[in-house]
């Protein structure tokens, strides 16, 4: 079976940046096992995406991915000042990730500078601007089931935020600004 729209698709890969430095794997790490994803619904980045319609079972597929194929260019009006107290008693650390919930859904802010009174927050993806590098390994290709579609099966995405190798780690805080609560971030799914 070809990959295709509404497929459940496992994959194994290796995710590099132009300097060869691995970002992520699915096959490296103590929890780390293949990568499952319902092909269409954008749970992946849209350049591998587009690389993997029409392959199979057994294919590989090598491809280099410019920011615009990957997490887009760094946007800078998305690394902000917020006030120190928005933030939870305790040590903050550069490096930090928190899932903020807002208007337009959640997204993932990393701590990127502290004084006394404000954190600088990034919004930005962590690979944004970033050109990756997908090795990426067909596993499996099936037909989605109902229970896929509707987001409860194993075809639901695990994204660079949901399939963490350990290269990114949550911090287990929650902070009040806009019902802020911790997430990690990882490397091959959508936005």
């Amino acid at each position: 079976m070809q990959i295709a729209e509404k497929t459940v698709v496992t994959i194994h890969y290796t995710l590099t940046d132009a300097e060869g430095k691995v970002l992520d794997s699915s096959q490296e790490g103590e929890d780390c096992e293949p990568l499952s994803y319902l092909h269409g619904a954008g749970m992946i980045v849209p350049g591998l995406e587009e690389a993997l319609l029409g392959k199979s079972e057994g294919d590989r597929v090598k491809i280099t991915l410019g920011p615009d194929g990957g997490y887009g260019p760094r946007q800078e009006d998305l690394v902000q000042k917020l006030p120190r107290e928005d933030f939870p008693e305790g040590e903050l650390e550069v490096g930090m990730h928190f899932r903020a919930h807002g208007p337009h859904g959640g997204q993932v802010l990393t701590i990127v500078g502290l004084d006394k009174d404000t954190v600088t927050v990034d919004a930005n993806h962590p690979l944004a601007g970033t050109t990756l590098n997908f090795d990426v390994a067909v596993l499996g290709v099936r037909e989605a089931t109902p229970h896929d579609l509707h987001g409860h099966g194993h075809g639901h995405g695990h994204g660079h935020g949901d399939h963490d190798c350990g290269h990114d780690h949550d911090h287990g805080h929650d902070h009040g600004h806009g019902g802020h609560d911790c997430g990690g971030c990882g490397g091959c799914g959508g936005h």
